[in-house]
């Protein structure tokens, strides 16, 4: 941006025949040196620090509330606000009264930056690294963009320290205390490095397809393939994730005006896609290489892949959307070692990014992949793909792209059928098989279980078709299957898609769904896929004892169909957790929340004991309201496991303890996102609530929902009512949306919070209830709340982060993140008064 143009807002926001403030830079010119950096210390409306960055001859600049902090625990506000002159690094003064920023302003700190890396594509992105050089500041740095609009007039940040030499944990030191006075009559430190050195990494660094090699277009290319993981990575930040789309791998091939589509065994299907083969050879590309996936999207937006099989079948591919992801050939360059990034901003710039049309392109997504794949399990989709930011393409299966999915999903080979029953026309159900081993020859078809759901009449009358075609005398299966005599055998060269709970101990496959044939894969590769653990180190699961004299009634009963989570596992769940959970229960009026038909069926809550009886739960010692009967407690560990028996999922507490349950001693703020809202925006918000409370006296402990958000829990002293405590959380949160409209909305609703988040403050109202620490939650997947340090934030993968089969080794931390909670508890009086309303 040329300088003139980025000072315009500047010199709107003043009277420079009032303010004493620099007009321009008219006399002074960019500095010879390395790039300046200063911080002003600010008493205007509320005392703040106004951190500012030599940049194109002007001053990036940020008000920090509560200035820099050597502690990198400590992530401090820092608003974006517009650039300065650089004149303005040595204004010291007083800005008169009525005029912008009115107050007093020394030079707190002055010195030098280095940017680390991409300064240009830093800021762009939204994290900006950097060496500081100054009197004060000293290391390593980062601002971090507030995920949102960057082109927001006043984009909040986080000003963070790296973790180096100068880190200083903030109990034992704080820089603006021990130096609070001005050092404008300090020299300037000597440069750290040769001017043109620094000033370079303001510019890009980005590479292009010139620095790939020149090659000639080959005619054949296989696709790179993504390894199935059981868990995401646990550091996300060198990773970008896709949704996994459910279509047709493809590979294009452009070349003088024309285009070829092949399958991932190289079959030519451009005579079935002519509209696709069209609309590629139109892209401004000469020649190249395109990656992406077919599909048939519903009228949700949503691949059907049924849908994609009857186009191919029937032959009306005329709506068929090609999703591309990655360029690894184009005008005649090899960009296979270019970073991934590299190769999609060129492949963006050749497809554009509109999301109509034939073709697409494949947006990553900016969330926690736990939480991606809670979404696209909701939205329809298979799950996501996650790929190196700098990995390079290779036509194999690679671990630099990995596949995160909804349910256990594969391809396998249909050896034979049943007869239908009842009125059912054609088949009953597909066999199912794998081949033992893999290569050329693929090993025996090993026969593991069937599939009878998910087929249309139409699909089932098409099916019977083909097998027929297909049929034979003898079984196809290396050893039994005992299926019995109404079997029909077939020449195992058709594939079934299939999604299904679990694979049994027998190698069987449990509550299989039929969502296709597929013909894009040799029958010969299709072998039992298993996840590859990319976290090791995990212990085993031991079951933990149960009373003796506790019976649970039907605990075989699949209680979360998406983990094959039983009633008799939830049980040994709460057992488990009862020591921990009971420090969140104690005391404390509970509801309950019971499934009596699992997750997915219908729920009610149980705020009274009526005329059920639970050991280890009583009634409280009198009714609070008149007409009702006396809430609920769990007054000893084996309550929870009497609760689970009675089909109790869920265990929500009130904000206040029985002995004087008219005087909350917590506040809630639930932070719930709404449609839209990525998961690093929810981590963002939890950091801004943090800031707010931190400015306003208050502690502030986080947990897991167990579902989409966080809570934060602030505990006070008992001093006031429920009417001041959720009158109070309701400024916070209006504060909040007034002070950050782009990201908080103070109305609850679906409607008022898309692409917001809701900072739920209605938890603290009387009767009101929040889910208990270590409950589990009545989604699919079974997520859990869990206590969590704020340093724990940024390697949470979403609300739901750990759930009832993996949190095992999280409960060796307990509760220990939470340390010190009951100590912190702290009187509302000064932040009624310090909060503006």
């Amino acid at each position: 941006m040329d300088r003139s143009d980025s000072l315009v807002r500047y010199r709107d926001k003043r009277n420079f025949d009032k303010t004493p403030e620099p007009r321009h830079d008219a006399a002074v010119s960019a500095t010879a040196g390395a790039l300046q950096f200063v911080v002003q210390k600010h008493w205007a409306s509320r005392l703040h620090y106004d951190f500012r960055l030599e940049w194109d001859g002007a001053m990036k600049s940020w008000a920090v509330p509560k200035g820099p902090s050597f502690d990198p625990a400590d992530k401090r506000m820092a608003v974006q606000v517009e650039d300065h002159p650089m004149a303005y690094n040595r204004f010291e003064g007083q800005i008169p009264p009525k005029q912008y920023g009115a107050g007093k302003v020394i030079v707190w700190d002055k010195g030098w930056w280095v940017p680390v890396g991409d300064a240009a594509r830093g800021f762009r992105d939204g994290k900006l690294k950097f060496e500081l050089h100054g009197h004060k500041l000293k290391g390593h740095w980062t601002l971090v963009r507030m995920h949102g609009k960057a082109s927001d007039k006043q984009p909040p940040w986080l000003l963070i320290k790296e973790h180096d030499s100068f880190e200083r944990p903030a109990a034992e030191f704080s820089v603006t205390d021990e130096a609070p006075d001005s050092v404008q009559a300090l020299d300037m430190p000597l440069d750290p490095v040769a001017p043109q050195v620094a000033r370079a990494k303001l510019g890009t660094a980005k590479k292009d397809s010139a620095e790939a090699p020149k090659v000639a277009l080959p005619d054949t290319l296989s696709p790179q393939l993504a390894t199935l993981v059981d868990t995401p990575p646990q550091d996300t930040s060198d990773w970008l994730f896709e949704l996994k789309f459910d279509g047709y791998r493809l590979m294009a091939r452009v070349e003088r005006g024309r285009a070829r589509l092949f399958t991932r065994n190289g079959h030519d299907w451009t005579d079935r896609m002519p509209q696709l083969a069209k609309a590629l050879a139109g892209l401004p590309i000469t020649s190249g290489w395109l990656d992406g996936e077919v599909l048939m999207l519903d009228d949700d937006g949503v691949p059907d892949f049924q849908a994609l099989q009857n186009a191919f079948d029937g032959d009306t591919t005329g709506d068929l959307v090609y999703t591309l992801f990655d360029l690894p050939f184009a005008n005649g360059r090899d960009l296979r070692s270019l970073p991934l990034v590299e190769r999609r901003e060129l492949l963006r710039g050749i497809v554009g990014a509109k999301q109509t049309g034939p073709l697409r392109f494949s947006e990553a997504f900016e969330a926690a992949p736990a939480d991606l794949v809670a979404s696209a399990c909701r939205l329809g989709f298979e799950g996501v793909i996650g790929k190196r930011r700098d990995g390079h393409y290779a036509s194999r299966r690679s671990p630099d792209w990995i596949k995160l999915k909804c349910s256990q999903r594969q391809e396998f080979v249909i050896g034979g059928y049943t007869d239908p029953k009842g009125s059912r026309t054609g088949i009953g159900s597909l066999l199912l098989g794998v081949h033992d081993g893999t290569g050329k020859k693929g090993g025996p078809l090993r026969y593991c279980g069937n599939v009878g759901t998910g087929f249309s009449e139409r699909t089932l009358t098409q099916l019977h078709e083909k097998l027929n075609a297909l049929a034979r005398t003898d079984s196809p299966f290396n050893g039994p299957t005992g299926t019995g005599r109404s079997t029909h055998w077939v020449d195992p060269a058709l594939l079934a898609e299939v999604s299904f709970a679990e694979w049994t101990k027998e190698g069987r496959v449990r509550h299989s769904v039929f969502h296709g044939l597929r013909d894009d894969k040799p029958p010969r590769r299709i072998v039992r896929e298993k996840p590859q653990p990319v976290a090791t180190g995990k212990t085993q699961k031991k079951a933990t004892a149960l009373p003796a004299t506790l019976r649970v009634s039907h605990g075989e009963r699949v209680i979360d169909t998406r983990t094959g989570l039983t009633k008799l596992d939830l049980v040994r769940y709460c057992a488990t957790v009862a020591p921990l959970m009971m420090e969140h229960l104690k005391g404390r009026p509970t509801s309950l929340v019971r499934a009596p038909e699992g997750v997915g069926g219908e729920l009610f809550f149980q705020k009274h004991l009526d005329k059920v009886q639970m050991d280890g739960v009583a009634p409280l010692d009198k009714a609070l309201d008149s007409g009702h009967p006396p809430l609920l407690e769990i007054v000893a560990p084996n309550g929870l496991l009497s609760a689970g028996q009675m089909n109790v999922l869920e265990f929500h507490t009130w904000n206040a303890r029985k002995d004087r349950i008219e005087q909350p001693d917590r506040m809630t703020f639930d932070l719930d996102p709404g449609e839209g809202v990525a998961w690093p925006q929810v981590q963002e918000a939890a950091h801004l609530v943090k800031v707010l409370l931190d400015e306003l006296g208050l502690p502030a402990f986080l947990k897991t929902s167990g579902g989409k958000g966080l809570h934060v829990v602030v505990p006070i002293q008992r001093r006031h009512g429920w009417d001041a405590v959720k009158g109070f959380s309701q400024r916070v949160v209006q504060h909040l949306a007034a002070t950050i409209p782009d990201r908080f909305v103070a109305k609850s609703g679906p409607r008022n919070r898309v692409g917001k988040i809701f900072v739920d403050y209605l938890r603290n109202g009387r009767g009101a209830t929040t889910v208990a620490a270590w409950s589990a939650r009545a989604r699919p997947g079974m997520g859990i709340s869990v206590p969590v340090t704020w340093a724990d934030l940024p390697q949470l993968t979403g609300g739901a982060h750990w759930t009832v089969q993996s949190v095992d080794d999280r409960l060796r931390e307990g509760n220990a993140p939470w340390a010190g909670y009951a100590r912190a508890a702290v009187s509302l009086t000064a932040a009624m008064r310090l909060l503006p309303g």
